[in-house]
Formats: structure tokens, C-alpha cells, sequence
């Protein structure tokens, strides 16, 4: 483990009252500022019967309507901005795979200032500068790689500016430029890992000392596995587009316990999903956001549909989030029962037969769901082999057993589940 020998920002040591202080001034400004400039926010205030003053404390935030993704698709493209295009000097937006896709749009100071978060939030994953760091994330309307590579120049590091597929060739230039830092998707990371085996190297001999991985749920589990493959720390980074990119939260690398969110730029509230009332701290449920910084998309109590629970500070003052465990939209309901893709990856990484990629299919048989788990063997099994039947069937146990669904476990032969350059596709739902 490596701690960075860069002098932390003033907020990061400030006292809990300071912070909240801050907070305050912020959270008032940024609802002013959505109010007086958004037609959408003032239209969505003015129905609640709520205005921008009536905000006098930081629990006075719950009193405002939340924002949701619907209300940007409905404002498509450039309806919810809050400064006029003109300046507006960059434009993200999401993949877009249901309906619209949301488009968030950027002031040179929003971009200075997520820069400057990047930087933070890879300096805390024990980055120095002068490092080099390779960029796995995409490139383009997606916010990964222009953030991660703005967040690493600002801090001082070396940018290889890859992005996403080619694996063959990541690998080819991993061995060749020696980066000490790689940021990319978890899963495209054991990718990258396979790639490295199939051309006989040993991952753990590579220069890569962090991986910094981020925009899909992963678990401590597969933290485990890519540090023990690769040889690495592996911390997470989050952060969404509608809220600004990667970057809003960050592992620090000394705990590992959780991303930090960087509270001065953004305030965090856990609600209950299905009723949207508060929950109490360390009380699991939807994470939602409000920027308190932000120009040009400033967003008010966004339900990002992560579900985690917010835990006191350990490295830092601000709170803690615990790593995602899934989100309320990618759950899976299975007769009755609550699954999320995250919980059949932890029990697929106890069996040494099966590999950790995989995806959840959901068809119908009659009236009834049916849950089937497409799941590699390891490298150098054959897929009707006895040890990896036997390693099918302990999973279909573990998942009847811990999770409460019964599924079909459909071994692949290594590659057989397609490889994700992005954000890995985890259910397939065909009913």
C-alpha cells in the first residue's frame, strides 16, 4: 500500500462543524441559483410550495421535490440547464440504452472543479505525482475517460490515453510504458487479466501498483480477487453523470473502507426507495444527491437508484458510503424474491471452478420468472468437466441457500460470456 506524499486540501482536515458550515452556504446558493435560472427547478419548486429561503438548515433539503433521470429525458436536451448555452463549454451524456439519454452540460468553472475532485479523489487512492496512470475508461459522451483524464493531469500524473477494447494491445503497452496506475471498470479489468495470461505473463508481474475502478457495482469480494490476481491495491471511484462523472465519492487507499464523498461539493441523503422518506445514517437505502457547486446542471436531491448506506468518516471528516451493493432499478425480482447481481457474484467467486464472468438471464416459464446464470469456468477447465459440474451445482446451492432463489446455472466455456469494454451488461431480461 502506497500513501501519497501530497498535502491534502484545507476542507479534508477541517473540522465536522466547518464542513457543515460550508455546506450550508453552498446548499442556499445552489437552490437560489436553481431556482432563479432553471424554468424546470422553479416550476418543480413553486408545486411543492417551497422557494429557495425557506431552506435555513441542511435538514430543511428534505422539505425540497427530488429530480430524477425521467426529468431530464423530459427536458431533452438542453431544458434543464441553468446557465444560457453559450456557456456551456462541454456536453455529457449517458449511453442512452432506455429512452432518451440524459445530457448534462459543463461551465469552465464545473469543469475546473471536477477536475480539481479527480485529482483528490486519485491522490486519496495513493497516486504521486508523476505517476503514470493508463485509461481504460471510454472516451467520448461518457464521463469516464475525459474526467479521469482530466482529474490525473490536474494532479500531476502522465496520461495514457487508451480507452476502452484492443485488449491485446492494452497489454502490449502495460508491459511497455510500465504505468504504475490503471483506471478502468472492475470487470474489464479481469479482461485485461485474462489477456495477460493467455500471452503467458504473470499479472502480478506487471508495473501496475492501484487499479482505480469504477461505473458498475462491484463487490469486496472481486476486490479481493483482482488485488490477489494482479498484484495491486484496488480502490473504488464513483460518481454519475447527472451528477458530474467519476469523482463525486473516492476510496482512500489507507482504509479501503468505503468511498469518501467529497461532502464540500455535494450533500448526500439516503432515502427509503419506495416511500422516498429519509433514512437514518448507516441505515441502508437510495443514495440521492445534491450538488452544491455546480453551474450549469445544477441538480437538486437526484435519486441516483444506487443503494448503500452513509457511514461516519475515517480517513477524512466527510461521511462514508459503503460500497454499492446494486441499484433499485437493476434488482431482480424472482418470485418474490429480491436479487441483485452482486450477490451471485460473491458466491461465483467462492468456487475456484467458475470464473467471474458471468451474466443473469431472465425468461418465463409459464407465468412463472426463471433465473438462469451464465457463468464461465476458469481458465484451463473444460466446461463438462466433473469439477466444474460440481462447481455449477454448489452455486445453484449457495444462491438457493443465501439468497433465496432457486436459478439454473449454464456453464461457458472461457470467453463464452461476451467481454464488456464498458460497464458490464449483468442481466438480460427476455421476459
Amino acid at each position: 500500500m502506497t500513501v501519497s506524499n501530497l498535502p491534502l486540501d484545507a476542507i479534508e482536515t477541517a473540522s465536522v462543524d466547518e464542513l457543515r458550515a460550508l455546506q450550508l452556504k453552498r446548499l442556499r446558493a445552489s437552490l437560489a441559483h436553481a431556482y432563479a435560472n432553471s424554468p424546470v427547478y422553479k416550476a418543480k419548486f413553486d408545486a411543492a410550495g417551497i422557494h429557495p429561503n425557506d431552506c435555513r438548515s441542511l435538514a430543511d433539503l428534505s422539505k425540497f421535490p427530488f429530480t430524477t433521470k425521467a426529468d431530464l429525458r423530459d427536458n431533452y436536451p438542453f431544458g434543464m440547464f441553468a446557465v444560457p448555452r453559450e456557456q456551456v463549454v462541454r456536453i455529457h451524456a449517458s449511453s442512452g440504452t432506455t429512452g432518451k439519454p440524459t445530457v448534462v452540460g459543463y461551465t469552465q468553472n464545473d469543469i475546473d472543479t471536477w477536475a480539481t475532485l479527480v485529482a483528490r479523489s486519485l491522490r486519496a487512492g495513493g497516486a504521486r505525482r508523476g505517476d503514470m496512470v493508463h485509461v481504460s475508461y471510454g472516451y467520448g459522451l461518457f464521463t469516464g475517460g475525459l474526467g479521469a483524464h482530466y482529474g490525473a493531469e490536474r494532479l500531476g500524473l502522465t496520461v495514457v490515453p487508451f480507452g476502452g477494447g484492443q485488449t491485446e494491445r492494452q497489454v502490449q503497452l502495460i508491459q511497455d510504458f510500465k504505468p504504475d496506475i490503471i483506471m478502468v471498470t472492475p470487470s474489464y479489468m479481469l479482461a485485461i487479466a485474462d489477456e495477460f495470461e493467455r500471452q503467458g505473463i504473470d499479472p502480478r508481474s506487471s508495473s501496475l501498483r492501484v487499479g482505480v475502478f469504477g461505473a458498475e457495482p462491484w463487490t469486496n469480494d472481486m476486490r479481493l480477487a483482482i488485488e490477489q490476481r494482479m498484484g495491486m491495491d484496488a480502490v473504488d471511484i464513483y460518481g454519475l453523470s447527472e451528477v458530474m462523472g467519476p469523482g463525486v465519492a473516492s476510496e482512500c487507499i489507507e482504509g479501503k473502507d468505503g468511498p469518501t464523498i467529497w461532502e464540500d461539493h455535494f450533500f448526500p441523503e439516503v432515502i427509503n426507495p419506495d416511500t422516498g422518506e429519509l433514512v437514518a445514517d448507516g441505515d441502508m437505502g437510495e443514495l440521492v444527491f445534491t450538488s452544491l457547486t455546480k453551474e450549469a446542471l445544477p441538480i437538486i436531491r437526484y435519486r441516483t437508484r444506487d443503494l448503500t448506506r452513509l457511514l461516519p468518516g475515517t480517513s477524512r471528516p466527510m461521511r462514508r458510503m459503503e460500497k454499492i451493493t446494486g441499484r433499485s432499478d437493476d434488482m431482480m425480482i424472482v418470485r418474490g424474491v429480491n436479487v441483485f447481481p452482486t450477490q451471485i457474484e460473491e458466491l461465483i467467486l467462492k468456487q475456484a471452478m467458475l470464473a467471474p464472468h458471468y451474466q443473469c438471464v431472465l425468461t418465463k416459464e409459464g407465468h412463472l420468472d426463471c433465473l438462469s446464470v451464465h457463468v464461465e469456468v476458469a481458465p484451463n477447465q473444460s466446461h463438462n468437466s466433473q469439477d466444474a459440474l460440481a462447481g455449477a451445482a454448489a452455486l445453484a446451492q449457495d444462491v438457493k441457500t443465501f439468497v433465496g432463489s432457486s436459478i439454473t446455472v449454464v456453464l461457458q466455456p472461457c470467453g463464452g460470456v461476451e467481454r464488456s469494454m464498458g460497464k458490464a451488461k449483468r442481466v438480460i431480461d427476455k421476459r
